[in-house]
């Protein structure tokens, strides 16, 4: 039986840093390095506290946000021995889900309706793996946790980390 991987969206397969690094400056015409975030909390990422609540209201916000570099390439590497899921937790955005539905099957249209799964707790997935940016999300999960890198998760070392999808295809391929 082929084993299964949940893999997040934003942080993992959707560069959400650079998304709201460029509408941040394009908005407040500030420009923010992505290694001045390192060790932030998210909610400290820029001074607006409420910028990124406003970005994600704004329609497009989610439609427009850059594919992670080597995703689409490391997805259907994976899709060839794993049962591959994207599950987001979308829920929290409502307005979001058709944007990243959209997204999803512009960037990623070799991934069946079936395997998409937008939730509000990932607690509930029971994939055998995880690729996940967010703690939150891995501490809960009752599979083997990767953890992708991200600014704000640099000060935790309890998951298996992975750097970028070139790491992500050579932890899979040894397991």
């Amino acid at each position: 039986m082929r084993k299964s991987i949940a893999v997040d969206m934003d942080g993992v397969i959707a560069d959400e840093e650079t998304q709201l690094l460029t509408w941040y400056e394009k908005h407040y015409g500030v420009k923010i390095h992505p290694h001045e975030l390192i060790g932030r909390k998210e909610e400290d990422v820029v001074p607006e506290r409420d910028a990124y609540n406003k970005f994600s209201a704004t329609p497009g916000y989610f439609r427009t946000t850059p594919v992670m570099p080597g995703a689409i390439e490391a997805v259907k590497k994976l899709m060839e021995n794993y049962d591959v899921y994207i599950v987001s937790a979308a829920m929290q955005y409502p307005h979001s889900l058709p944007e990243k539905l959209g997204w999803l099957n512009e960037h990623f249209p070799f991934i069946s309706w079936r395997n998409i799964i937008f939730c509000g707790d990932k607690s509930i997935i029971g994939t055998d793996y995880m690729i996940d940016d967010h703690i939150k999300n891995l501490d809960f999960f009752k599979g083997k946790t990767i953890m992708f890198n991200a600014f704000h998760n640099v000060s935790f070392n309890h998951h298996q980390r992975v750097n970028n999808w070139d790491e992500v295809l050579g932890l899979m391929a040894g397991v």
